[in-house]
């Protein structure tokens, strides 16, 4: 059974001249976030500005999370990802949802009314108890190597 969550327009032209968030496919992992902007904005080489999407979604339960991710396509062609790379959006958060949006080329870039501009995904979360302990258990492997420790290529 998939979970339900309510939403609440916060800029009436979503749903009307801006079109609302959906799932493109039946296989889309995410739905496309749109910026609800008055006028086009040109984002500067270098500069993070943050867009309304015209939307709050309540989650609710704290079993799941809300996570705002970069749209490939804008990231590859153009060099505008999110500003905090990746989004969490809390259950309990009721408010807009707003994407900070980064210009990481040397070149502008105009954002335009309605222009899908991050994807929203719904994630299940564990809270899992803290159990401190002295030491942990070996491992085969890994113990405490990091960056490349594996040895993969």
């Amino acid at each position: 059974m998939k979970p339900t969550v309510e939403y609440k327009i916060i800029d009436k032209r979503l749903g009307n001249e801006i079109p609302l968030p959906h799932y493109a496919t039946e296989g889309a992992a995410g739905m496309d976030l749109r910026a609800c902007i008055d006028q086009p904005q040109v984002l500067h080489p270098g500069q993070t500005v943050l867009i309304g999407t015209g939307i709050a979604i309540w989650l609710r339960d704290p079993g799941y999370v809300g996570i705002v991710v970069p749209r490939s396509g804008l990231g590859y062609k153009h060099g505008i990802v999110l500003g905090n790379l990746v989004g969490v959006i809390d259950s309990d958060y009721q408010g807009e949802i707003k994407v900070p949006l980064w210009n990481r080329t040397d070149k502008p870039y105009t954002i335009e009314v309605g222009e899908r501009i991050a994807q929203y995904l719904v994630m299940p979360v564990v809270h899992p108890m803290l159990v401190e302990v002295a030491d942990f258990s070996a491992t085969s492997r890994r113990g405490e190597g990091g960056f490349g420790s594996t040895g993969a290529k």
